[in-house]
């Protein structure tokens, strides 16, 4: 046991030293991770900055040990989180080569004290846990997409009708929108300004969101524009679809808070209450529980 212990802290203390000097070196980054550095060091944390550079050299590693299968699945999920904190694919392997060494030693000591159970918890934290920042940063991003979509139709199909292109009202509304949608239409509106068709550009903000009313949004242009049919109306009907999609998802989330919410008080707050009852009475009466049991 204590020769398992030192050796546990030898590996700590050069795990240490290792990444100071890593951290200090004039390592050359990975293209994604450069720009992430440079870019996008204003969305990042310190401490998220410091744990990118010293996984950045095991990496490339971890992506050879993906598979490209997996790195293009990891790089839409960080297309549909938004790139939380900047995250690219290099960003992403590099922070689980860290989380995944720390959670590896957190494991093992866990391990020479007998803890099992909390060391298979922190092995896989390590393993994990960017996945799970990354699953939290789409679910956010997809409610506030859907949130903000209804309004941002029925702004566009006033401004459209009175007088602009679709194209001008869709520059002039975005930009005075903030957050995720504003920032999907901006990259939607350079890709058509590079030379993309409109049908091509927004089937790629289809792919980018995991929503469906980004997705019906899509759809209905799409029609509209081979129909013909007045684009006003087509928006207006969209947002009025969203809205009716809204009502349904909540009256359908209320209809399953109702279970939940009876199980929680029938198992916890109706047993609690009767025990606060009881000895609310019991120490009320004045009575020996001691002398009525003993006699």
């Amino acid at each position: 046991m204590g020769l398992l212990l030192a050796l546990l802290l030898a590996i700590s203390v050069y795990g240490v030293f290792h990444g100071v000097r890593m951290y200090r070196a004039d390592a050359k980054l990975p293209g994604d991770l450069q720009l992430a550095l440079e870019v996008g060091s204003t969305r990042t944390t310190a401490v998220g900055s410091v744990i990118d550079r010293l996984g950045i050299r095991y990496a490339p590693a971890v992506l050879r040990a993906m598979g490209p299968a997996r790195v293009d699945a990891v790089r839409r999920r960080l297309d549909m989180a938004g790139n939380p904190g900047g995250m690219t694919v290099d960003r992403y392997a590099a922070r689980r080569a860290v989380y995944g060494f720390l959670g590896v030693l957190a494991a093992l000591s866990m391990l020479a004290r007998g803890q099992f159970v909390l060391a298979i918890l922190l092995f896989v934290f390590g393993l994990f846990w960017t996945d799970v920042i990354i699953k939290a940063a789409i679910r956010r991003r997809r409610a506030d997409i859907e949130r903000t979509l209804p309004d941002f139709l029925d702004v566009l199909a006033v401004v459209v009708s009175a007088g602009l292109g679709f194209r001008q009202a869709l520059e002039r509304v975005a930009e005075k929108y903030q957050g995720p949608w504003a920032d999907e239409l901006r990259i939607t509106l350079r890709q058509m300004d590079m030379g993309v068709s409109r049908r091509d550009a927004f089937e790629q903000l289809r792919r980018r969101n995991d929503s469906d009313q980004v997705s019906m949004f899509v759809t209905a242009l799409q029609q509209g524009e081979e129909l013909g049919a007045p684009i006003v109306d087509t928006l207006i009907q969209i947002a009025t679809d969203m809205r009716r999609t809204d009502s349904q998802n909540a009256r359908r989330d209320a209809a399953r808070a109702v279970p939940k919410s009876t199980l929680v008080v029938t198992l916890i707050m109706l047993p609690a209450t009767m025990i606060l009852i009881v000895m609310s009475f019991y120490y009320g009466s004045g009575v020996d529980l001691a002398e009525v049991l003993g006699g």
